[in-house]
């Protein structure tokens, strides 16, 4: 269990700057040029190439800059990530020197925590508890493209898939200096809905059944993510992921380097990814505290 006296830390892992969500919103847009002439690829070949990237993944390094809206701010992180996969193991170094370690099977299911200021000590926290996702519209384990899967993701459980049929290829564009393919989503129905508990079920199971991750249910209706739920209460819940989702493609990688949600309060989160090394082995050394440029 972590000491108490370490609560200010929040997870600091996202330690963040705060901006006017309009300039945010623009300035993620801006990566984005005007389309260019529509490349011969369908829809299904697109999404199907980018799924078969993402889950063929067998290490990854790459630096992401991070904004995601908490209330009504947005929050900006920007960190380096070293991920392996089968099993997952995760390194998070960001802008202001936290280091977050997880490794599949150790440290009691914990990620181990540098939080790079007082009192100076490595700490372990449950990745998936209320401490590390407070404030994070996602957790650790789903470093790198974890969410992406999610956002085109069928599944038995969902009220309805309508929003992963919204996705739809629109054709090329210039982002970050060379021509990626261009994956949208366009979903005016987005809407929070009045939800009446059932029994049994937790923030994550609700968030399952609508797509919608998680942050939002816990955000509208000021819960945490292990907040116990008693049967009948009424939630407010969102019916789909946001009102718009653009993907960025690189055609090489078939990796999205740019992910871009908003909703109707604008932007909602945007992910862009940066140096991006698919597939190149990473020593199991560097998925230890015991690495000599770790201060973990």
């Amino acid at each position: 269990m972590p000491n108490p006296a370490f609560g200010f830390i929040r997870f600091m892992f996202f330690t963040f700057n705060y901006g006017r969500r309009c300039l945010a919103g623009a300035a993620v847009m801006g990566l984005i040029s005007a389309a260019l002439p529509t490349a011969p690829i369908t829809t299904e070949q697109l999404t199907t190439r980018m799924i078969a990237a993402i889950n063929g993944l067998q290490y990854l390094r790459c630096n992401v800059k991070a904004q995601e809206r908490i209330g009504n701010s947005i929050k900006v992180a920007r960190s380096q990530m070293k991920l392996g996969f089968k099993p997952l193991k995760i390194y998070i170094k960001n802008d202001r020197g936290v280091e977050v370690l997880y490794v599949t099977g150790q440290n009691d299911g914990d990620a181990w925590v540098y939080p790079a200021a007082f009192p100076y000590v490595t700490l372990s926290l449950d990745p998936e508890g209320s401490l590390m996702r407070k404030g994070q519209h996602h957790s650790v384990v789903q470093a790198g493209y974890g969410t992406i899967n999610d956002l085109l993701r069928t599944s038995g459980t969902r009220i309805d898939n309508g929003f992963t049929r919204a996705f739809h290829y629109v054709g090329d564009s210039v982002v970050q200096g060379h021509p990626h393919h261009v994956l949208r989503a366009d979903y005016p129905q987005f809407r929070y809905l009045k939800y009446k508990v059932g029994r049994g079920e937790t923030i994550r199971s609700i968030a399952e059944k609508y797509g919608c991750g998680p942050f939002r249910i816990m955000e509208k209706n000021a819960l945490s993510i292990d907040a116990t739920l008693a049967e009948g209460k009424i939630l407010l819940v969102p019916n789909a992921y946001g009102r718009k989702v653009v993907l960025c493609i690189d055609p090489k990688t078939y990796l999205p380097n740019v992910v871009v949600v908003t909703d109707d309060n604008g932007l909602y989160e945007s992910f862009e990814f940066t140096q991006v090394m698919p597939n190149q082995p990473i020593p199991a050394a560097e998925f230890s505290t015991d690495y000599k440029a770790y201060k973990l």
